[in-house]
């Protein structure tokens, strides 16, 4: 419960301005004195005037949604949830006719993408490579007029400690929280010497271009580990035309392993017997002297949002994001175990078989993140073996072929797990070692993009909150 005291009262004249709003949520979350501060410099906008017509602002309406698998009847749609993601590559295909029939759910690059129902006020920049890709009602889209505002810029305020107080103030509802366009047309948007805007603009826009490029390279990766293994027919795979050949199959010599019908799942045994059809290990003999298990289970004691003191706990759902937020846990309480060794595999190993569920997918552990902690949930995959690092093994884990697989090995009840005997015998390509290290390196430079794009944008975010102090202060 939020409660105001003496140390931070509301005033009556505050309730004046908030159009007499009685909960607590403007007063109470940083927004008001957000609002004051930035009253106290020497120029604001409006943030509807900074767009086309000041109609920029909105959202898609509830659209006719008809879902489909081919790429060249769909178009790429993100939900409200997808648009905080880094890896776009397994994003649900909405009907062409369906984006027709609604051009407005279509969302251009240089847009600011903020959620508007649930949890609300999560913001995105749509970078180059989603142009016109299409996104759920539950988003609002905030178009800049780029001849009175740079792009990145504005993006950069809606992100700051300034903007998303302000946005999420405006939420209204009891269960399900909601902000319309309306709600935050009147933003006031400092304003600042147009060298500075330009400069955070293009910090902006360069992470945009190179999560862009972290994007390209881990696909590329991907492709070019299969092509060179000859198995070109795994990376387009169309998993959902054929499934009629799972019905009424017949299983024989049947061990004591496992009885369950999943586990023999033709279409993934197809899959099994292409890449046994080439020279390669399994991912059992690649992983002894590694890892090839479920994480720690730990005690899990809050601490301050210190690192120097805490580490910050990644969950199966935030590890897909650009940026995980959630709970701090003490470190004199948490065994370093929780950590991830550089270029150890994390997939989501427990959960259910929706075609959404992050349930079967890879993350790659280096660079910043291995400053994170990770719950007991992934299956932690580690080399052993030199001659296949775990970047390419990443390469191979991270394709829909193996996400298939690693479903049809699904152990368990409601929440599933993954069988421990048969994950050991998937058979991993070996080819050559100079074209596996060229795939590895593929896959490293993609992720020094990730966090160099992370830098630019904190550098971004440095840059505005510092002006808008030293400018504040000085009124």
């Amino acid at each position: 419960m939020k409660i105001a005291s003496k140390d931070n009262p509301v005033r009556l004249s505050w309730l004046r301005e908030q159009g007499l709003r009685m909960d607590a949520a403007p007063y109470l979350s940083g927004a008001f004195e957000a609002r004051k501060l930035l009253e106290r410099l020497p120029a604001t906008e409006r943030l509807d005037t900074l767009t086309p017509g000041g109609t920029g602002i909105f959202h898609a309406g509830r659209p006719l949604r008809r879902w489909v698998t081919a790429p060249e009847h769909g178009v790429r749609f993100f939900s409200s949830t997808d648009i905080m993601e880094a890896d776009f590559s397994n994003l649900p295909l909405i009907s062409k006719t369906s984006v027709a029939l609604n051009p407005r759910l279509t969302i251009r690059a240089g847009w600011s993408l903020i959620t508007r129902s649930g949890s609300v006020g999560r913001i995105a920049y749509a970078r180059p490579d989603i142009d016109r890709y299409a996104c759920s009602e539950h988003v609002m889209r905030v178009v800049p007029d780029a001849e009175r505002i740079p792009p990145g810029y504005l993006n950069t305020f809606l992100r700051s400690r300034f903007g998303v107080p302000m946005v999420t103030s405006q939420a209204y509802g009891a269960i399900i929280q909601h902000i319309e366009p309306d709600h935050i047309a009147g933003l006031p948007v400092p304003r600042f010497d147009p060298t500075l805007e330009q400069e955070i603009h293009e910090l902006v826009e360069e992470a945009a271009a190179l999560r862009a490029e972290f994007q390209a390279g881990s696909v590329g990766a991907t492709e070019d580990l299969f092509k060179t293994a000859r198995l070109e027919e795994l990376i387009d795979l169309r998993w959902h035309d054929d499934r009629v050949q799972d019905l009424g199959f017949v299983q024989r010599g049947l061990t004591s392993t496992t009885l369950r019908a999943l586990n023999f799942q033709p279409r993934a045994a197809r899959i099994l017997k292409q890449l046994r059809d080439v020279d390669y290990v399994t991912l059992g003999e690649i992983c002894n002297g590694g890892q090839l298990s479920r994480g720690l289970r730990f005690m899990r004691m809050d601490g301050a949002e210190d690192p120097h003191h805490s580490y910050q706990l990644v969950g199966q759902r935030q590890a897909f994001w650009l940026r995980p937020v959630g709970r701090w846990i003490s470190k004199s309480k948490t065994s370093s175990e929780v950590l991830a060794q550089d270029e150890t595999i994390l997939v989501a190993s427990q959960g259910t078989l929706g075609e959404n569920e992050v349930f079967c997918r890879p993350i790659f552990a280096t660079g910043a993140w291995l400053s994170y902690a990770f719950s007991e949930h992934f299956l932690r995959i580690r080399s052993g073996d030199s001659d296949f690092p775990g970047a390419y093994l990443f390469a191979f884990l991270r394709s829909e072929a193996m996400f298939r697989v690693l479903r049809s090995m699904s152990t368990g009840g409601k929440q599933q797990d993954i069988h421990e005997a048969l994950r050991t015998q998937i058979p991993v390509p070996v080819l050559t070692a100079p074209d596996r290290e060229r795939i590895a390196e593929t896959i490293r430079t993609a992720y020094r993009k990730r966090d160099e794009a992370d830098r630019k944008e904190d550098r971004a975010l440095e840059l505005l909150e510092r002006a808008v102090l030293e400018h504040s202060a000085a009124e």
